[in-house]
């Protein structure tokens, strides 16, 4: 795939955060200009959601691509290529897994799961508000009815 070092790849490797990334601070920003207040890596809910609107009961996540497999069927055959393919490919497909169980879980105690790549936030930020904030339109549309 490339040809890093192993000491560089290393390094690349302990710099990858797993909160407050670039892409969470970005989407936060953004949420929080509108007037939206919400919880960070929100520990009381199974994934620890990036971003956790309780008030609406919606659980939003931002996944790097890499890691969290997007193109999975193109990003696989690529990794079997790799050094080291045995461990990205259990790592991925685990993680892949993850997401899809977090997903279940946060459905069945009530909560809305928003996942959003990292690339879509850089280049999409409006996009993702929007999604957000409709949403929450729908839930506010539906709690109105039962009332």
């Amino acid at each position: 795939m490339d040809n890093l070092t192993p000491e560089q790849r290393r390094k690349n490797m302990k710099n990858i955060r797993s909160k407050d990334t670039s892409i969470e601070n970005l989407l936060r920003k953004a949420l929080w200009h509108r007037g939206y207040r919400y919880r960070k890596n929100y520990n009381k809910l199974p994934g620890k959601p990036d971003i956790a609107l309780t008030k609406y009961k919606i659980a939003i996540f931002c996944d790097g691509e890499f890691f969290h497999g997007k193109d999975w069927e193109i990003l696989k055959p690529r990794l079997e290529k790799s050094h080291n393919s045995d461990y990205w490919i259990n790592k991925i497909s685990r993680n892949k897994e993850r997401d899809e169980e977090v997903n279940k879980k946060l459905l069945f105690l009530g909560w809305t799961v928003i996942r959003f790549w990292g690339k879509d936030i850089k280049k999409n930020l409006d996009h993702c508000i929007q999604v957000i904030e409709e949403t929450i339109f729908d839930i506010k549309i539906g709690d109105g009815e039962k009332e």
